[in-house]
Protein backbone atom coordinates (compact mmCIF):
# COMPACT_ATOMS: atom_id res chain seq x y z
CA UNK A 1 0.00 0.00 0.00
CA UNK A 2 1.46 2.91 -0.97
CA UNK A 3 1.14 6.26 1.47
CA UNK A 4 0.84 9.75 0.58
CA UNK A 5 3.55 12.07 2.07
CA UNK A 6 0.80 13.26 4.85
CA UNK A 7 0.64 10.10 6.24
CA UNK A 8 3.93 9.31 6.21
CA UNK A 9 4.40 12.51 7.91
CA UNK A 10 1.64 11.44 10.48
CA UNK A 11 3.47 7.69 11.28
CA UNK A 12 6.74 9.52 11.74
CA UNK A 13 4.91 11.90 14.26
CA UNK A 14 3.57 8.77 16.44
CA UNK A 15 6.65 7.31 16.05
CA UNK A 16 8.75 9.66 16.85
CA UNK A 17 8.01 10.29 20.86
CA UNK A 18 8.99 6.40 20.94
CA UNK A 19 11.99 6.17 19.43
CA UNK A 20 13.22 9.57 20.80
CA UNK A 21 12.85 7.74 24.43
CA UNK A 22 14.14 4.33 23.01
CA UNK A 23 17.48 6.03 21.87
CA UNK A 24 17.98 8.44 24.42
CA UNK A 25 17.82 5.73 27.51
CA UNK A 26 18.76 2.92 25.93
CA UNK A 27 20.58 3.27 22.49
CA UNK A 28 22.45 6.44 23.69
CA UNK A 29 23.63 4.69 27.32
CA UNK A 30 24.66 1.47 25.78
CA UNK A 31 27.33 2.95 23.01
CA UNK A 32 28.34 5.96 26.35
CA UNK A 33 29.18 3.04 28.19
CA UNK A 34 30.89 0.83 25.43
CA UNK A 35 32.70 3.94 24.57
CA UNK A 36 33.67 4.48 28.60
CA UNK A 37 35.08 0.67 28.97
CA UNK A 38 38.33 1.96 26.47
CA UNK A 39 39.10 4.52 28.87
CA UNK A 40 40.67 5.91 32.36
CA UNK A 41 37.50 6.80 33.66
CA UNK A 42 37.21 7.20 37.72
CA UNK A 43 36.20 9.62 40.44
CA UNK A 44 39.61 11.48 39.55
CA UNK A 45 39.31 12.02 35.74
CA UNK A 46 35.77 12.83 35.14
CA UNK A 47 37.24 15.83 32.82
CA UNK A 48 40.09 14.54 31.55
CA UNK A 49 40.28 10.39 30.34
CA UNK A 50 43.30 8.69 29.02
CA UNK A 51 42.31 6.29 26.00
CA UNK A 52 43.86 3.35 27.42
CA UNK A 53 42.46 0.43 24.31
CA UNK A 54 41.49 -2.43 25.77
CA UNK A 55 43.20 -2.66 29.64
CA UNK A 56 40.39 -2.05 31.14
CA UNK A 57 39.09 -5.65 29.67
CA UNK A 58 42.40 -7.21 30.54
CA UNK A 59 42.04 -5.87 34.26
CA UNK A 60 38.90 -7.30 34.25
CA UNK A 61 39.88 -11.13 33.04
CA UNK A 62 42.89 -11.41 34.96
CA UNK A 63 41.05 -9.88 37.93
CA UNK A 64 41.04 -12.94 40.63
CA UNK A 65 37.81 -11.12 42.34
CA UNK A 66 35.54 -11.30 39.04
CA UNK A 67 36.81 -14.56 38.59
CA UNK A 68 35.32 -15.40 42.18
CA UNK A 69 32.13 -13.20 41.05
CA UNK A 70 31.78 -15.14 37.54
CA UNK A 71 32.25 -18.19 38.96
CA UNK A 72 29.09 -17.77 42.10
CA UNK A 73 27.43 -16.13 39.04
CA UNK A 74 27.38 -19.25 36.65
CA UNK A 75 26.57 -21.55 39.80
CA UNK A 76 23.85 -19.86 40.59
CA UNK A 77 22.75 -19.77 37.37
CA UNK A 78 23.64 -23.58 36.98
CA UNK A 79 21.38 -24.58 39.91
CA UNK A 80 18.57 -22.30 39.59
CA UNK A 81 17.31 -22.33 36.28
CA UNK A 82 16.97 -26.30 36.52
CA UNK A 83 15.46 -25.99 39.49
CA UNK A 84 13.03 -23.47 39.11
CA UNK A 85 11.91 -24.73 35.71
CA UNK A 86 11.67 -28.81 36.53
CA UNK A 87 9.58 -27.71 40.07
CA UNK A 88 7.71 -24.81 38.14
CA UNK A 89 6.79 -27.78 35.53
CA UNK A 90 6.02 -29.76 37.95
CA UNK A 91 3.19 -27.34 39.81
CA UNK A 92 2.01 -26.31 36.44
CA UNK A 93 1.10 -30.23 35.87
CA UNK A 94 -0.05 -30.74 38.97
CA UNK A 95 -2.49 -27.73 38.68
CA UNK A 96 -3.69 -28.64 35.46
CA UNK A 97 -5.04 -31.81 35.96
CA UNK A 98 -6.59 -30.86 38.88
CA UNK A 99 -10.60 -29.72 38.78
CA UNK A 100 -10.99 -27.35 41.63
CA UNK A 101 -9.16 -24.73 43.20
CA UNK A 102 -7.22 -23.52 40.25
CA UNK A 103 -7.64 -20.20 40.54
CA UNK A 104 -6.18 -20.75 44.40
CA UNK A 105 -3.47 -22.57 43.74
CA UNK A 106 -2.21 -20.30 40.88
CA UNK A 107 -2.44 -17.18 43.68
CA UNK A 108 -0.58 -19.15 46.37
CA UNK A 109 1.94 -20.42 44.05
CA UNK A 110 2.86 -16.85 42.35
CA UNK A 111 2.64 -14.84 45.48
CA UNK A 112 6.61 -15.42 45.88
CA UNK A 113 7.16 -13.54 42.61
CA UNK A 114 5.13 -10.49 43.37
CA UNK A 115 6.93 -10.09 46.80
CA UNK A 116 10.05 -7.63 47.25
CA UNK A 117 13.12 -8.91 46.31
CA UNK A 118 14.47 -6.50 49.28
CA UNK A 119 11.80 -7.89 51.79
CA UNK A 120 12.00 -11.17 50.96
CA UNK A 121 16.15 -10.99 51.16
CA UNK A 122 15.82 -9.19 54.43
CA UNK A 123 13.56 -12.22 55.68
CA UNK A 124 16.06 -14.74 54.47
CA UNK A 125 18.62 -12.96 56.08
CA UNK A 126 16.91 -12.76 59.37
CA UNK A 127 15.96 -16.73 59.18
CA UNK A 128 19.63 -17.94 58.17
CA UNK A 129 21.54 -15.31 60.52
CA UNK A 130 24.39 -16.58 62.51
CA UNK A 131 21.44 -15.92 65.56
CA UNK A 132 18.43 -15.98 63.29
CA UNK A 133 15.23 -18.08 63.58
CA UNK A 134 16.91 -20.98 61.34
CA UNK A 135 19.64 -21.40 64.54
CA UNK A 136 17.45 -20.83 67.19
CA UNK A 137 14.82 -23.61 65.97
CA UNK A 138 17.76 -26.00 65.60
CA UNK A 139 19.58 -25.35 68.82
CA UNK A 140 16.46 -24.31 71.55
CA UNK A 141 13.55 -26.53 69.70
CA UNK A 142 14.55 -29.37 68.64
CA UNK A 143 18.00 -29.66 70.23
CA UNK A 144 19.97 -30.98 67.24
CA UNK A 145 23.00 -28.92 67.55
CA UNK A 146 24.25 -26.53 71.13
CA UNK A 147 25.85 -24.29 68.66
CA UNK A 148 24.97 -21.73 66.12
CA UNK A 149 25.62 -22.47 63.02
CA UNK A 150 27.22 -19.50 60.45
CA UNK A 151 25.38 -20.14 57.52
CA UNK A 152 26.27 -16.75 55.72
CA UNK A 153 29.87 -16.55 57.15
CA UNK A 154 31.04 -18.98 54.40
CA UNK A 155 31.29 -18.80 50.57
CA UNK A 156 29.09 -21.43 49.67
CA UNK A 157 26.74 -20.84 52.70
CA UNK A 158 26.00 -17.62 51.84
CA UNK A 159 25.68 -18.84 47.91
CA UNK A 160 23.14 -21.36 48.81
CA UNK A 161 20.69 -19.27 50.67
CA UNK A 162 20.76 -16.95 47.85
CA UNK A 163 19.84 -19.78 45.43
CA UNK A 164 17.58 -21.04 47.63
CA UNK A 165 16.05 -17.28 47.26
CA UNK A 166 16.08 -17.24 43.75
CA UNK A 167 14.37 -20.75 43.68
CA UNK A 168 11.52 -20.07 46.01
CA UNK A 169 10.88 -17.15 43.99
CA UNK A 170 10.80 -18.51 40.39
CA UNK A 171 8.45 -21.14 41.31
CA UNK A 172 5.71 -19.39 40.64
CA UNK A 173 6.87 -17.34 37.19
CA UNK A 174 7.10 -20.96 35.50
CA UNK A 175 4.48 -22.37 36.88
CA UNK A 176 1.81 -19.54 35.25
CA UNK A 177 4.08 -20.13 31.93
CA UNK A 178 3.92 -23.77 31.77
CA UNK A 179 0.63 -23.61 32.52
CA UNK A 180 -0.26 -21.37 29.64
CA UNK A 181 1.69 -23.33 27.47
CA UNK A 182 -0.14 -26.79 29.00
CA UNK A 183 -3.82 -25.67 27.93
CA UNK A 184 -2.52 -25.51 24.19
CA UNK A 185 -1.64 -28.81 24.10
CA UNK A 186 -4.28 -30.45 22.27
CA UNK A 187 -6.79 -32.87 24.62
CA UNK A 188 -7.14 -35.04 21.07
CA UNK A 189 -3.62 -36.23 21.22
CA UNK A 190 -3.87 -37.22 25.10
CA UNK A 191 -7.25 -38.95 24.02
CA UNK A 192 -5.79 -41.03 21.19
CA UNK A 193 -2.57 -42.16 23.08
CA UNK A 194 -5.07 -43.29 26.15
CA UNK A 195 -6.98 -45.31 23.39
CA UNK A 196 -3.39 -46.65 22.45
CA UNK A 197 -2.51 -48.01 25.74
CA UNK A 198 -0.26 -44.85 26.28
CA UNK A 199 0.99 -44.45 30.43
CA UNK A 200 1.07 -41.15 32.33
CA UNK A 201 5.00 -41.19 31.94
CA UNK A 202 4.68 -41.70 27.89
CA UNK A 203 2.17 -39.57 27.36
CA UNK A 204 4.48 -36.75 29.16
CA UNK A 205 7.23 -37.59 27.45
CA UNK A 206 5.72 -37.49 23.82
CA UNK A 207 3.40 -35.44 23.84
CA UNK A 208 3.39 -32.68 26.33
CA UNK A 209 7.14 -31.89 26.71
CA UNK A 210 7.10 -31.75 22.49
CA UNK A 211 4.08 -29.53 22.73
CA UNK A 212 5.86 -27.14 25.07
CA UNK A 213 9.44 -27.07 23.98
CA UNK A 214 8.89 -23.32 22.27
CA UNK A 215 7.83 -22.11 25.94
CA UNK A 216 11.14 -24.53 27.69
CA UNK A 217 13.50 -22.51 25.56
CA UNK A 218 11.99 -19.01 26.15
CA UNK A 219 11.58 -20.06 29.74
CA UNK A 220 15.44 -21.17 29.71
CA UNK A 221 16.70 -18.18 27.81
CA UNK A 222 14.94 -15.53 30.59
CA UNK A 223 15.98 -17.31 33.59
CA UNK A 224 19.37 -17.82 32.16
CA UNK A 225 19.43 -13.63 31.64
CA UNK A 226 18.08 -13.51 35.01
CA UNK A 227 20.33 -15.82 36.85
CA UNK A 228 23.59 -13.23 35.92
CA UNK A 229 21.04 -10.23 36.88
CA UNK A 230 20.93 -11.36 40.49
CA UNK A 231 21.59 -8.65 42.70
CA UNK A 232 19.52 -7.82 45.21
CA UNK A 233 19.79 -11.04 46.83
CA UNK A 234 23.29 -11.30 47.02
CA UNK A 235 23.74 -7.72 48.03
CA UNK A 236 21.62 -7.97 50.94
CA UNK A 237 21.89 -11.38 52.20
CA UNK A 238 25.60 -11.29 52.09
CA UNK A 239 27.36 -8.16 51.22
CA UNK A 240 29.32 -9.86 49.01
CA UNK A 241 31.24 -11.03 52.65
CA UNK A 242 33.15 -12.88 53.76
CA UNK A 243 36.16 -11.36 51.78
CA UNK A 244 34.33 -10.56 48.22
CA UNK A 245 33.83 -14.51 48.24
CA UNK A 246 30.00 -14.47 47.78
CA UNK A 247 29.91 -11.47 45.09
CA UNK A 248 28.24 -12.03 42.17
CA UNK A 249 29.10 -10.12 38.80
CA UNK A 250 26.71 -7.36 38.95
CA UNK A 251 27.50 -6.63 43.19
CA UNK A 252 31.07 -6.64 42.17
CA UNK A 253 30.22 -4.07 38.99
CA UNK A 254 28.47 -2.16 41.44
CA UNK A 255 31.51 -2.41 44.06
CA UNK A 256 33.94 -1.29 41.50
CA UNK A 257 32.10 1.50 40.21
CA UNK A 258 30.57 3.27 43.25
CA UNK A 259 33.21 1.81 46.23
CA UNK A 260 36.50 2.03 44.09
CA UNK A 261 35.42 4.78 41.32
CA UNK A 262 36.86 2.16 38.20
CA UNK A 263 33.73 3.33 35.92
CA UNK A 264 35.84 1.81 33.20
CA UNK A 265 36.39 -1.13 34.59
CA UNK A 266 32.68 -2.07 35.35
CA UNK A 267 31.97 -0.82 31.86
CA UNK A 268 34.26 -3.44 30.31
CA UNK A 269 32.90 -5.84 32.98
CA UNK A 270 28.77 -5.03 31.91
CA UNK A 271 30.26 -6.08 27.92
CA UNK A 272 31.64 -8.93 28.89
CA UNK A 273 28.97 -9.88 30.52
CA UNK A 274 26.71 -8.92 27.40
CA UNK A 275 28.86 -10.85 25.08
CA UNK A 276 28.88 -14.28 27.70
CA UNK A 277 24.97 -14.35 28.02
CA UNK A 278 24.73 -13.42 23.50
CA UNK A 279 26.92 -16.46 23.10
CA UNK A 280 24.96 -19.08 25.84
CA UNK A 281 21.36 -17.83 24.22
CA UNK A 282 22.96 -18.26 20.25
CA UNK A 283 23.78 -22.20 22.06
CA UNK A 284 20.75 -22.73 23.52
CA UNK A 285 18.66 -21.74 20.35
CA UNK A 286 20.71 -23.96 18.28
CA UNK A 287 20.65 -26.52 20.56
CA UNK A 288 16.69 -26.57 20.30
CA UNK A 289 17.06 -26.49 17.03
CA UNK A 290 19.12 -29.72 16.39
CA UNK A 291 17.27 -31.18 18.91
CA UNK A 292 13.72 -30.59 16.87
CA UNK A 293 15.82 -31.17 13.54
CA UNK A 294 17.32 -34.48 14.81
Amino acid sequence: MKLNGKSKAQILGLLFPGIFIFGMFTVYPIVRLFWMSFFKWDFGSFLNQEFIGFRNYADVLSDENFRIAFTNTIVYTLVTVPAQMLLGLLVALLIHSVSHFKIGFRVAYYLPVITSWVIASLVFKYVFNTEGLLNYFLTNVIHVTSQNIRWLDSRWGGMTVAMLLGIWKGIGWNMVVFLAALQTVPLELYESASLDGAGSFRKFWYITLPGIKATILFALVMLTIGGFNVYTSTKLITGGKPGHDTEVVLTWMYYKAFSNGKFGYSAALSFIIAVVLGILAVVQFRLMKAKDEG
